[in-house]
């Protein structure tokens, strides 16, 4: 079984990455903004990075430690590195950049390197140059590279942040179909939530230098447990609550008052709710329920976005425009597609919106 432990300390200047990463999944993300220090993460496993302190070991051989002086150059790690831009050799062919990944130039690893291409289907490729490639030929030139070292572990950096969104969804197709018969780990770093929901089986997810959640990948979706992490996966909607009492809370920027089921515990300071899961309700106001006053709705290619006023701020409507500007910042968003979005069409808009609780996020 594959196993990578990553318990990583770095200063430089006055950002500190601290994050522990363990973990015997197939396919681990990492999720975080720009700047929260997920490529370094991924540089430190590598040796491509400087590291401060802690240790390293990938499937039980250690990689890096401080306290033992273990530090193994990036070449005598076995850990194959992806980096954004592929950087292949610009001035070499395709076999030849998929060969400098092994040592000497035999014949042999000449076999090995063409029967990679071969698996890539980049065989009839091997004498172009890579910029006479399109972007998923050379993605597929360069992991062929990594994949013809037989690392123990993969690191992908952003693989598809350069692409645009038709080509991006397709290659993700495609990586996954090559990596799926790779017995080791990978792990891809990226700031989209899709990729990362769509890859790992695993997911850590990283702000200013230190991981605020982890899990499996569907569940940190489901359960957020913190403000923060919810954003990173997507959620819109947010409001500080007041308890009422150990069933009942008031959302407090909503200006409604819900009451569910299961008990509420006392660490939670925060509601949200994804902007999909919103429930359209015709006649009769129900319970958890929001008024639905329209402020806004931005009508895309493929789904309507309708943006509700907090019921504690209709009057907005008809007040000053200061008064209408800090409203604006906590109206609440409904995203509409499909069959939905067609039958609101057909039977108008609804006046109410509902919160099914199984839906509601409870946050630190």
């Amino acid at each position: 079984m594959s196993r990578l432990y990553a318990d990583i300390h770095r200063k430089i200047g006055n950002f500190d990455l601290n994050v522990l990463i363990e973990s015997d999944a197939r396919r681990i993300g990492i999720l975080g903004a720009s700047g929260s220090g997920k490529s370094m993460t991924l540089r430190s496993i590598a040796g491509i990075e400087d590291v401060d302190s802690g240790h390293i070991e990938v499937n039980d051989r250690v990689l890096f430690d401080s306290d033992t002086r273990v530090n193994l150059k990036p070449q005598k790690r076995n850990v194959g590195y992806m980096f954004q831009n592929y950087a292949l050799f610009p001035t070499m062919s395709v076999l030849k950049n998929v060969m400098a990944g092994l040592r000497g130039h035999s014949e042999e690893n000449r076999s090995k390197a063409m029967d990679m291409l071969r698996r890539f289907r980049m065989d009839g490729f091997e004498d172009r140059l890579p910029g006479e490639l399109s972007g998923g030929q050379q993605q597929r030139v360069a992991l062929a590279r990594i994949m013809v070292t037989e690392p123990a572990l993969i690191l992908l950096d952003e693989p598809f942040s350069a692409l645009d969104g038709y080509l991006r969804d397709r290659m993700q197709v495609e990586m996954l179909e090559m990596l799926e018969d790779y017995p080791g780990q990978v792990v891809m770093v990226s700031h989209s939530r899709d990729e990362l929901y769509r890859f790992s089986e695993e997911l850590f997810v990283v702000r200013k230098g230190s991981i605020l959640r982890q899990g499996e990948t569907k569940s940190v979706f489901r359960d957020p447990v913190r403000i923060e992490v919810a954003k990173l996966t997507g959620c819109k909607n947010f409001s500080d609550i007041r308890s009422i009492d150990d069933h009942t809370i008031e959302a407090v920027e909503w200006g409604i008052t819900l009451r569910l089921e299961k008990e509420i515990p006392e660490w939670v300071r925060h509601i949200g709710y994804r902007a999909h899961y919103f429930e359209p309700v015709w006649g009769e106001r129900q319970e958890n329920c929001i008024r639905f006053n329209l402020a806004r709705v931005d009508d895309l290619p493929f789904e309507k976005n309708y943006y509700i006023t907090p019921e504690h701020n209709e009057q907005a409507q008809g007040g000053t425009d200061a008064f209408k500007a800090n409203a604006d910042e906590t109206l609440l968003c409904w995203f509409v597609q499909g069959e939905e979005q067609r039958f609101v069409e057909k039977r108008g808009l609804p006046d109410y919106l509902k919160l099914k609780e199984e839906s509601i996020l409870l946050l630190e």
